[in-house]
């Protein structure tokens, strides 16, 4: 199992994926908002998306946990 994670401070702006989707390495998986500018979130592995850890609108820190692949 592997984790996608936030590398910044911010806001959940918009889950890119859903539980069951394929992932490639380089898919962004969700779009961080810090400082008024969108920050995509990429996945560094492949896999199957296995559980959604935020919602949109939460505050997330940085190496914080977004997405588990499986």
């Amino acid at each position: 199992m592997a984790t996608v994670n936030a590398h910044i401070t911010g806001n959940v702006w918009k889950i890119e994926v859903k539980v069951g989707d394929s992932v490639d390495e380089g898919t962004t998986v969700a779009i961080l908002e810090s400082m008024k500018m969108e920050m995509p979130v990429d996945s560094e592995v492949s896999g199957t998306v296995t559980a959604i850890l935020v919602k949109e609108g939460d505050s997330v820190k940085e190496g914080q946990p977004l997405v588990e692949l499986g």
